[in-house]
């Protein structure tokens, strides 16, 4: 028997986040920093909703099955062979499983998200 989902409320913009590392090799360009705080994960580890940031810089990315809503920040997202996506406060965004990505973060930015994963 599954456990419900419990029901929660975070002030995303004010949540303490943890620093998280970030892979050399996908930094393009400038010194991007990563934190990030999961809320809560499904216990099979294939559902997970957080809050994550990254401060000014180029970053290259494959993504997971995501849903995110941008809290602070702007960025430019460019999905390899499909759309680029300006995202910024407010702007709601879904990225497919295996996506190729390039982040170009303009302004620190903090999003709220979902991801499931195969």
């Amino acid at each position: 028997m599954n456990t419900p989902t419990p029901s929660f409320a975070v002030h995303v913009p004010d949540a303490e986040l943890e620093p998280e590392p970030l892979d050399p090799a996908q930094v393009v360009a400038g010194d991007p920093q990563v934190s990030g705080k999961v809320l809560w994960e499904s216990e099979d580890g294939r559902q997970v909703r957080g809050i994550w940031q990254i401060t000014p810089g180029t970053v290259t990315d494959t993504e997971a099955d995501e849903l995110f809503v941008v809290v602070s920040g702007r960025a430019t997202v460019e999905v390899e062979g499909g759309a680029t996506l300006e995202v910024g406060p407010g702007d709601l965004a879904v990225l497919r499983e295996g996506d190729r990505t390039r982040w170009t973060v303009h302004e620190t930015l903090r999003k709220a998200y979902q991801i499931t994963l195969p």
